[in-house]
């Protein structure tokens, strides 16, 4: 299968590190430090996971021609961080591109949804239920964060993004989606207690932050490693990683054990902070015309809870 066309959204505020300096004392330089992030992006008052949805869904079909919104067979939404659990960012998208009678589902699977839900649209597709797949990606971290909290108030930023996924080549530019892991790790470490978001206590924490940087390095590093290998390439094959975008040093640290030079990761971390299973969409919208013919990007991904996956790409 193929991604057609990406496209994001991201609110217009910008909150800088300056904010939390005056806010609860930490300083741009501790948290650059520790995190890589410079400002981040919050959603305005009216714009929630479902809007920014919609205004990613806008733009990607905006720039797709050969896709109109009329031939979407199947929508896939992923969040966390929801604004309503019944009528989800998957059914808004369907109303606003006004589409009926077609498959439509939302998943949560932390900050790793993105893969899992182009690896549904890969089911979907496998099974011949659909042949043209909208996915989104919509996290309104700021809804749910305690900004008070000096472990993880400053990590998270707003913002979403949407893919176009065909089961054939529309274009020549279109990205062949060569390979898809995806994976639980539930029982690991400290997945059951790490970052939580319960509801009804109305904030995300993040207790054991060592716990999450610890086991991110690990699986986003292996499942890359096990991407290539099981396509029989190197990483001096590999032309860009996209790492889930939600500490710097993780990224370096990703890349340090792959032997992977920084110039080949895609980041936005210090411009957006963490924007959950959006981030590296996002990160693949921004980098979508520096791709040439030829290449290979590896998409790869960790999540609270634990969850994490690669993704082979090569135009």
């Amino acid at each position: 299968m193929y991604i057609h066309q990406v496209a994001a959204y991201l609110p217009a505020q910008v909150i800088t590190n300056e904010h939390f300096t005056r806010l609860n004392g930490l300083s741009h330089e501790w948290i650059i430090e520790r995190t890589g992030i410079r400002e981040r992006r919050k959603a305005a008052v009216g714009e929630n996971t479902n809007t920014m949805a919609v205004e990613a869904t806008e733009r990607v079909l905006a720039d797709a021609p050969l896709f109109p919104a009329a031939a979407v067979d199947l929508i896939v939404g992923a969040t966390y961080t929801p604004h309503d659990t019944i009528y989800t960012l998957a059914h808004a998208v369907q109303r606003a591109i006004g589409v009926t009678d077609i498959p439509v589902v939302s998943i949560s699977s932390a900050c790793s949804s993105l893969l899992n839900a182009i690896e549904i649209v890969e089911g979907y597709f496998a099974m011949g239920k659909a042949s043209r797949a909208l996915v989104v990606v919509s996290e309104h971290n700021t809804a749910y964060n305690n900004e008070q909290d000096t472990v993880a108030g400053h990590l998270w930023g707003d913002g979403a993004a949407a893919l176009l996924i065909s089961k054939e080549r529309l274009s020549p530019s279109d990205l062949l989606v060569r390979d898809l892991i995806t994976a639980g790790a539930g029982g690991i470490g400290k997945a059951d207690e790490a970052v939580t978001l319960t509801p009804v206590a109305k904030g995300i924490i993040m207790p054991y932050g060592k716990d999450v940087f610890i086991h991110a390095c690990q699986y986003m590093a292996r499942v890359t490693q096990q991407i290539l290998e099981r396509n029989h390439l190197t990483t001096d094959e590999l032309n860009w990683l996209i790492p889930h975008q939600a500490n710097l040093r993780i990224t370096r640290n990703v890349l340090q054990t792959l032997g992977l030079p920084e110039e080949r990761a895609v980041s936005n971390i210090d411009r957006l902070g963490n924007t959950g299973c959006a981030g590296a969409a996002i990160a693949l919208s921004e980098q979508l015309e520096q791709i040439q013919a030829g290449e290979r990007v590896v998409v790869t991904v960790f999540g609270g809870g634990y969850s994490y996956g690669a993704m082979l790409l090569e135009r």
